[in-house]
């Protein structure tokens, strides 16, 4: 049984005291525990191809990983509804994966996206000719239909007919033709009306793809005042819910059947900036993303250490254009997806439900991923969805996800549950330390006195966010570690009264504990 690490603990590193600091102090640093490994076997069907990209940028591992597991939810979501614990689910996954510029996120992203680049580009050309071909059959419909509403008006002279002839006439003549749907298969930075008209006009299977995810999350669609709204759309195109627009003027339809992949590649400070609104989290938006941040490789990556992986990524763009090559099961009207049952074979669900327990277990207050529960109470279904794609994947026809498979989507959702606890308490290391780098530069800037209390920050200083005696005692202890504030012995006399707590403050220079 493969289980993710679920400890919230990471080793402290313990210190001897110190007489004398004579480096002075030290800038306030908002540092980043790095994250477990990447369980690269765990992406079975997909290893080598991810193991190839790897090898010629040289990038983190995670960085293709990301990549290959959206394209391959990409490719199939539209034929099976995976078997969960709760129901049945798409396999659509959304990723963001975080890394900062040079890490060749668009490179490796580019390698594995080439072949349903070419199947695009291939089904662009024919698109052209069925296009021509629908307009010239419209355009026949259209004058019939339109000489057959003529004569009921009586324009048509001694050819006039009854109404109960022009229905006739206009039953023989059929529905109006349908344009043929726009064959791409991934959009960029879309608001929340465009991606509707792509499901309406095109296929009912898509991806938000960017290698430059900022530019959409900071877009129109993510604006102050279309963020809720395109929020719950992403949400419930996650669920597998039907698409309903109601607008004025245009009236109202529902979408049924359509599938959404996402993947976005952002960097550090964008990531931070999203993940702070309190909406992505409230809303659960975030907790349906596999996110990572792996550790950069810049520096390393020498030409002489690379390797050449164009037979696996020959392999996978095979692979990837026989499944866009095969017809989606969908209704030839709405277009709407009938996608069939992926099962759980019994080892797959003894598997599943055994996690899902130790997960549950691990929520409790205190426990490792109580801090993360959103993203621990989705991690279930994740595996899920991971491991029907491994599924798919492999073989479109496949009955049910077997152990094998599900093993890979607990140990892949564990990862991603373990990188979603260590963001999340990087996030709240770096609000504390924004809090104290406020404190810092009011205590040097503008406090008069040499000494303080803990008092004078919780009443005087002009920070809302340190007005709590518990706030405020962290903030000057993560201020004292690094060498700006130094805690006096009890008893010292500040402002003539001995005092229990008081800190001095150090404007510069070495300085003795």
């Amino acid at each position: 049984m493969i289980l993710p690490n679920m400890s919230n603990s990471h080793p402290t590193k313990l210190h001897a005291p110190v007489a004398f600091i004579t480096e002075g102090p030290q800038p306030l640093l908002r540092e980043i525990l790095p994250g477990e490994p990447y369980p690269l076997q765990a992406l079975g069907p997909l290893q080598a191809s991810v193991e190839a990209v790897q090898a010629m940028t040289l990038a983190p591992i995670a960085i293709p990983a990301q990549s290959a597991l959206s394209v391959a939810s990409l490719a199939v979501q539209g034929f099976a509804d995976v078997e969960t614990l709760g129901g049945d689910r798409p396999l659509s996954l959304y990723a963001l994966t975080i890394a900062r510029s040079g890490e060749r996120k668009s490179t490796c992203d580019g390698l594995l996206m080439q072949g349903l680049r070419d199947f695009e580009r291939e089904e662009a050309g024919r698109h052209r000719e069925d296009v021509k071909a629908w307009m010239t059959r419209h355009a026949l419909w259209k004058v019939q239909h339109d000489g057959v509403i003529a004569s009921v008006k009586g324009k048509a002279g001694k050819n006039a007919k009854t109404q109960s002839e022009a229905q006739a006439d206009l039953a023989a003549l059929g529905d109006e033709p349908i344009a043929p749907p726009s064959p791409e298969r991934t959009v960029t930075e879309p608001t929340y009306e465009g991606l509707t008209r792509k499901f309406a006009e095109g296929m009912p299977s898509l991806g938000i793809f960017s290698d430059e995810g900022g530019q959409f999350l900071g877009g129109f669609a993510m604006s102050s005042d279309n963020r809720q709204k395109t929020l719950a759309a992403l949400n419930d195109l996650w669920q597998g819910n039907p698409i309903r627009r109601t607008r004025q003027g245009e009236g109202s339809f529902t979408l049924y059947g359509r599938r959404l992949a996402v993947h976005l590649m952002v960097q550090p400070g964008v990531a931070r900036d999203f993940m702070a609104d309190p909406k992505t989290d409230d809303t659960g938006f975030l907790p349906r993303f596999l996110i990572c941040e792996p550790p950069s490789t810049i520096g390393t990556r020498l030409h002489g250490l690379t390797r050449d992986g164009t037979g696996p990524l020959a392999a996978f763009a095979a692979r990837l254009g026989t499944i866009l090559q095969s017809p989606l099961p969908m209704n030839p009207e709405s277009r709407a997806l009938e996608p069939r049952r992926l099962l759980l074979a019994p080892d797959a669900r003894a598997l599943l439900t055994e996690y899902a327990d130790a997960v549950e277990l691990s929520q409790r207050p205190g426990a490792a991923m109580s801090s993360v529960t959103g993203y621990a109470s989705k991690a279930a279904e994740q595996a899920c969805r991971i491991a029907g794609v491994l599924t798919l994947w492999r073989d479109l026809a496949a009955p049910a996800v077997e152990a094998e498979d599900m093993v890979s989507g607990i140990e892949l959702a564990g990862f991603y549950l373990s990188e979603a606890q260590r963001l999340a308490d990087a996030a709240k290391v770096s609000e504390e330390t924004d809090r104290a780098e406020r404190l810092r530069r009011w205590l040097i800037e503008e406090w008069p006195d040499p000494e303080m209390l803990t008092g004078d920050v919780v009443q005087k200083a002009p920070i809302r966010a340190l007005r709590e005696t518990k706030t405020a005692t962290a903030a000057l202890e993560m201020l004292e570690r690094h060498g700006w504030v130094i805690a006096l012995p009890t008893g010292t006399v500040v402002r003539g009264r001995a005092r229990s707590t008081a800190w001095r403050i150090v404007k510069g220079g070495s300085h003795a504990v």
